[in-house]
């Protein structure tokens, strides 16, 4: 753990996973709250409307999009967001679902569970190296 200043106010705070001091977050969350419950009630709401009604600036409600936080209906063609490598428009994130797999090809990485279960292993778990002698 460190010590950070808040990109926000300016205070040092122990950094642990977010980079934003205690005070900072919670008023973050509190914005993501607002603006999670009003698309809840209004689904076809602009980012505009959003921003007006809640508070919340419209760059930080595109933020929360982008970061995957807020997922918009597939009827709402109010907020568009476009894929940063193609350019196709998406509901959430910042790529599209063919980008996203064909940079998963690219980095090799494969769709399979890494936790199954190869034809190798037995059930077995092979602990003796960490056991002390008992002797």
């Amino acid at each position: 753990m460190e010590l950070r200043n808040c990109p926000v106010c300016g205070k040092v705070f122990l950094y642990t996973t977010r980079n934003l001091c205690p005070e900072c977050a919670a008023k973050e969350e509190e914005e993501f709250k607002k603006v999670r419950d009003y698309l809840y009630e209004v689904p076809g709401a602009t980012a505009e409307e959003i921003s007006e009604k809640t508070g919340v600036p419209v760059k930080k409600i595109i933020e929360f999009l982008k970061e995957g936080r807020l997922i918009l209906k597939k009827n709402n063609i109010n907020i568009l967001l476009k894929c940063e490598r193609c350019g196709a428009p998406i509901l959430t994130g910042r790529y599209c679902e063919k980008c996203v797999e064909e940079m998963k090809k690219g980095f090799g990485i494969r769709e399979s569970n890494p936790f199954e279960q190869k034809s190798d292993m037995k059930g077995k778990i092979h602990i003796s190296r960490y056991r002390k002698d008992e002797n």
